[in-house]
């Protein structure tokens, strides 16, 4: 049986590599018992790192929509170029939450 392929990055996801479900409509903005789809961590990290649960709801509740996104775009040709079963620290947030 071949490993899944993380729609984000369209990379293998092995069986030992960090992995978790990612719902494209956040739960907290109705989301729950949605469309999930299985990504790598890191690239599950990042698209949390990178938007806010009402702008994944609003515009980016689909993988092309995330894919599209400048900085989503960025990451994907970086981590890409990694191993399958590559795994790093996401460093934070990127956006800036207004008060």
């Amino acid at each position: 049986m071949s490993d899944p392929i993380c729609p984000l990055c369209e990379r293998p996801i092995p069986q030992d590599a960090h992995q978790s479900l990612h719902h494209l409509i956040p739960k907290l903005k109705g989301g729950k018992g949605g469309p999930v789809v299985l990504l790598h961590q890191i690239c599950h990290k990042e698209i949390h790192a990178t938007l806010t649960e009402a702008e994944l709801a609003r515009d980016y509740s689909s993988v092309e929509a995330l894919r599209a996104h400048p900085r989503m775009a960025k990451f994907i040709r970086w981590v890409q170029k990694r191993p399958p079963a590559f795994h790093s620290k996401t460093t934070g947030p990127r956006r800036r939450r207004k008060p």
